[in-house]
């Protein structure tokens, strides 16, 4: 008798163990999850959110110091990146040139005396062959730039830009890691994400407004501009070391190679049909055609055939 009777305490407290060491793990795989989650949103937070919780005593100064020393070094910045930026966009202004010019250049280009702000820094894991680092900004600046133009009529107009405003986040990447100061033997730069470019255009000593359509021409062609020369992917490379290729380090031209942008296939596209489209004729209906890019030059555009009077036109073209 007493057998049975330890058997079932036994089973009894057995029992209970296991029920409370499954609470236990519940309670423990909860909180885990709610952890989670915390860290999860901790993840997507951004500076302006981090700023609302966190006091100000609390706040991680490095930013602020940042931003400092950007200030102070901000005129020795302007003469490097004025020439840089002058170099790499005039060519493209040039390609994107809108047909009624003849001529577009800058005739002045400085970044003024107002640096941009970092609102927010965070590095990204690349295997330890470099470091890549996105630094996100606000430039509300006073530069001093303006355009030397030419219109096919033979008249020569200086046009400012004015009033910037942008806000966006740039990409750096520190690469090849070398053993030798500064410890990478290039920098890498390019624009991750645009979300604002706010600007102005004005003649020096006129009206823009004076030649139809010029003020248009010319804000779309420095928006492609941007958009061609230095938004992600496309990134320009600067080397810090040239000399290490003289000392001929085979790692570090091979490096300086994979950050180049290289074109590594063919792009193929099957353009299939319309639907509903918009009737834009007074007259039957309008006559589509299709224009195809991925950068909106004129020798690298491709139109498909005319469909006359159909407002669902089928293509089954391909390019």
């Amino acid at each position: 008798m007493s057998f049975f009777v330890g058997l079932i305490i036994g089973l009894a407290v057995g029992l209970a163990l296991i029920a409370g060491f499954v609470k236990s793990e519940n309670a423990r795989s909860k909180i885990r999850s709610e952890l989670a989650t915390t860290i999860a949103a901790f993840a997507r937070m951004t500076v302006e959110d981090s700023r609302k919780i966190l006091p100000a005593e609390y706040y991680p100064p490095w930013l602020d110091w940042l931003n400092q020393h950007l200030t102070k070094i901000w005129p020795d910045v302007d003469r490097a990146a004025s020439g840089l930026i002058k170099a790499s966009v005039e060519p493209v202004l040039e390609q994107y040139r809108p047909i009624i010019l003849s001529s577009l250049k800058f005739s002045k280009l400085t970044l003024g005396t107002v640096a941009p702000q970092f609102t927010g820094v965070s590095i990204i894991e690349d295997g330890g062959s470099g470091i890549t680092m996105e630094l996100e900004m606000n430039w509300d600046g006073n530069p001093s730039i303006i355009l030397d133009i030419k219109t096919r009529f033979g008249v020569s107009l200086p046009v400012q830009v004015k009033d910037i405003g942008f806000t966006g986040v740039f990409r750096l990447i520190f690469k090849p890691l070398v053993d030798e100061f500064p410890c990478f033997g290039a920098v890498c730069y390019s624009l991750r994400q645009k979300k604002k470019m706010d600007f102005t255009l004005k003649v020096v000593g006129g009206d823009i407004s004076t030649i139809p359509g010029l003020d248009d021409a010319i804000q779309e062609t420095i928006r492609n501009a941007v958009e061609d020369s230095i938004t992600w992917p496309v990134r320009k490379v600067v080397p810090i070391l040239p000399w290490g290729l003289q000392r001929g380090w085979n790692h570090w031209t091979a490096k300086k190679g994979d950050l180049e942008l290289k074109p590594v296939g063919i792009l193929e596209v099957k353009l299939v049909q319309a639907k509903a489209l918009t009737n834009k004729d007074l007259i039957g209906k309008s006559d589509p055609f299709a224009k195809l890019y991925i950068r909106p030059l004129p020798d690298r555009t491709k139109t498909s055939k005319i469909i006359n009077n159909d407002l669902n036109p089928i293509w089954n073209e391909h390019f």
